[in-house]
């Protein structure tokens, strides 16, 4: 005798979400005053945060780099790039982009010798970081810390002489600047441009830091890439200095020799020898100083063609774009997010309620 036994089936028909479903429709449906009512709370928040919220301007830069030794382009780069650590496995010019790219313009060393430029501002030489804390307005709150009230970022200091809260202060905006505000990349791979975009509430301050950054970046680049050049050169021209006082001397001590033997006794010869001496100074003097002029026009030109050419191509112009938080998108989007999660509440709410009983 065969027995039929239900075996209880855990799985939800159809029906049965189309119920579940009707169920918390009409829920929500019942709240349907409170649910307006909490959209029309958020949206009157979101158009309160519109009048409140800063327009945020935008500062953008960009240029070229042209290196005659390494080809042009990017490639040339990439000795920069290893000065900071950043070892890419190669020398193509494809290595220096994308992140790589990012990671060396929003180095910490960059970025702080940036916010230790000079710049004007309301008729008063400041640096960026003093600027920067001016914007911020964080000198209100450091007046009631002791260590802090008499912190100043002056412009062209030695940054070695910077104490241990002005190292930190200026770790703090540097992150914060890298972070939230700077952007650096190319536009398309295939294209060899750089650009540098920096976000400010102040719109002189994205001004100032963008073409501060691109004047580092750029001192720093040549300076790395033409280090030998220039030293190659500045031995030769010391050099050529020194020779050249010698043959000064030389020349001098030829007259003065010649003064002194004006009318000499033709068979008084001894007394000829210090003119002698003065004369093969002069002879050396002068061969070795024209191959150290020779060597030294080769060495300008060898620096001209290690020296590369960073050319600018747009730089930031007053008025900046602006960027505001408009009213219609406070509006819209505080309503949503309000009534979103207002119903969100109400169903976890029904849920825990319906678990306890």
């Amino acid at each position: 005798m065969t027995t039929n036994r239900h075996t209880p089936n855990d799985e939800i028909s159809l029906k049965e979400l189309i119920e579940k479903g009707k169920e918390w429709y009409d829920y929500l449906l019942s709240r349907w005053k409170t649910i307006v009512l909490a959209g029309i709370l958020g949206a009157v928040l979101g158009l309160a945060y519109s009048f409140i919220k800063k327009p945020v301007y935008t500062a953008t830069l960009s240029f070229v780099v042209e290196d005659e030794k390494s080809g042009g382009g990017l490639s040339g780069a990439l000795g920069l790039a290893s000065s900071f650590g950043f070892d890419f496995g190669g020398s193509g010019g494809n290595v220096f982009s994308g992140a790589n790219l990012t990671e060396f313009f929003k180095s910490r060393i960059m970025v702080e010798k940036t916010l230790l430029a000079p710049v004007v501002v309301d008729g008063k030489r400041i640096s960026l970081a003093e600027m920067y804390i001016q914007n911020s307005k964080w000198r209100k709150e450091w007046e009631k810390e002791p260590k802090f009230a008499k912190i100043q970022f002056l412009p062209d200091v030695d940054r070695k002489n910077y104490t241990r809260v002005q190292d930190s202060i200026l770790g703090i905006i540097s992150t914060n600047l890298t972070k939230y505000n700077l952007l650096v990349g190319q536009k398309d791979k295939k294209i060899s441009i750089i650009s540098i975009e920096m976000n400010s509430p102040s719109e002189l301050f994205a001004k100032y830091f963008t073409e501060a950054l691109a004047k580092q970046v750029s001192d720093f680049y040549v300076a790395t890439k033409s280090k030998k050049s220039r030293m190659n050169m500045a031995i030769l021209e010391r050099q050529t200095d020194s020779i050249r006082r010698e043959l000064n001397i030389a020349i001098t001590g030829v007259a003065v020799a010649n003064d002194n033997t004006f009318n000499l006794n033709p068979s008084l010869n001894v007394r000829r020898t210090p003119s002698a001496k003065r004369q093969v100074d002069v002879q050396a003097n002068t061969a070795i100083l024209t191959e150290l002029v020779k060597q030294t026009e080769l060495a300008k030109v060898a620096l001209r063609k290690e020296t590369p050419l960073i050319q600018v191509i747009d730089r930031p112009i007053l008025p900046l774009k602006k960027e505001r938080f408009g009213k219609a998108k406070g509006i819209v989007m505080g309503g949503f997010f309000s009534g979103f999660f207002f119903v969100l509440g109400l169903v976890f709410r029904r849920i825990y309620h319906r678990i306890i009983e």
